[in-house]
């Protein structure tokens, strides 16, 4: 019997549902932890970076309207699918961060436990941080939260599946839209994440996954007028002050980066980081002496 050829997985983007090559062209070179060729992942430019935002604007009215309990169930949707392909993770991340087959199995399985807990997150947040507020007066005083919109994320850069996880899940829980910086030594996690979503029920455009040199890509989100939030994760010190600055021209809701250990259990804080709450007033009709009147 003969030999059989290698065939090389192709690693692409993921941009409104769609597999594009980098605009640019360009590819760069991923090793595993010893420095063994992997892949060629695309090294994505700012065009690649526009055409994100553009998809994760044009599915935000759909994703931000579907009910929260239907979002949970394409949430849950998501985990099947990795539970599905949980050894081409498992190898995946053992060759991205250097670990065993056994820690990286670990890794994997933390990653789909989180996918299910933030599917189960999404039509409870509402009463947790939304409801009825006493005011002095006739009045309805009702408080809910809405989805801040698209919001660039930068997945950290040591933590190549459970950080990404971590912090893509529950941005698309809340109903905002995603554009995702993978981690610039170790993308293919991400990129293979891409795949998933491709073949589960998230809406195209809901989430884009960009990979390459995560400076350049986050330089024109930060500053992108259409994107209404970031989470700088994946950002060192410096590169995270410059972001900042940057994300201030129009107002962005800014999440610092943070020491996260991300086997722990997240809480709400990232499902409340890009929620805006919206209050409203109406008036309860006349109040007589006899009680209410509505």
């Amino acid at each position: 019997m003969s030999e059989r050829l290698s065939v090389f997985k192709t690693y692409k983007l993921y941009v409104g549902g769609k597999f594009p090559r980098s605009e640019s062209g360009r590819v760069y070179e991923v090793t595993d932890a010893k420095g063994k060729w992997l892949a060629n992942a695309p090294q994505s430019s700012r065009k690649d970076a526009r055409d994100a935002v553009v998809a994760a604007r044009k599915a935000f009215g759909a994703w931000s309207g579907a009910t929260a309990y239907n979002r949970g169930q394409v949430l849950y949707r998501v985990a099947e699918m990795l539970e599905g392909r949980r050894d081409q993770f498992t190898r995946e991340v053992a060759d991205a961060e250097g670990l065993s087959k056994s820690k990286a199995a670990a890794v994997v399985d933390a990653a789909v436990d989180r996918w299910v807990w933030y599917a189960g997150w999404t039509d409870k947040i509402a009463q947790v941080v939304g409801g009825a507020n006493p005011v002095a007066g006739p009045y309805f005083n009702l408080s809910s939260p809405e989805p801040t919109g698209v919001v660039a994320v930068l997945a950290p850069q040591e933590s190549s599946f459970l950080g990404l996880v971590s912090v893509l899940a529950p941005v698309i829980a809340t109903g905002n839209t995603a554009v995702v910086i993978a981690s610039e030594k170790a993308p293919l996690p991400a990129l293979s994440l891409g795949e998933v979503l491709a073949t589960s029920d998230v809406p195209g455009g809901v989430v884009n996954v960009l990979s390459g040199r995560t400076a350049e890509i986050a330089a024109p989100l930060a500053s992108h007028q259409d994107v209404n939030a970031i989470d700088l994760a994946g950002a060192d010190e410096v590169l995270a002050k410059e972001l900042e600055i940057a994300a201030a021209d129009n107002l962005k809701r800014v999440l610092r980066p943070q020491p996260v250990d991300y086997f722990e259990t997240p809480g709400t804080d990232r499902l409340t980081a890009f929620l805006e709450t919206k209050t409203v007033w109406h008036p309860t009709g006349s109040l007589g002496a006899s009680g209410s009147s509505y």
